[in-house]
């Protein structure tokens, strides 16, 4: 009973972990900041930009908010 136990645990293992390895992209972006104004997102993604915090970012408006939002 116990080596079946653990057999039946180590599946269920294996098996989570398979799904949470191919739950998200390698790269998924992350939020990184909410700005009233378009100019501040513009600002601060280009400085994570050029200090190497990302590599890529966007700022996208939600007009639910009224506020942009800066992914990165």
């Amino acid at each position: 009973m116990r080596k079946v136990r653990a057999v039946l645990a180590s599946a269920v293992l294996a098996g989570g972990m398979s799904l949470s390895i191919g739950a998200a992209p390698a790269h998924a972006e992350s939020l990184n900041g909410i700005y009233r104004e378009y100019s501040e997102c513009q600002r601060v993604g280009s400085y994570g930009d050029d200090q190497g915090w990302w590599d890529g970012w966007r700022c996208e408006w939600k007009s639910q908010y009224y506020y942009y939002f800066l992914y990165a």
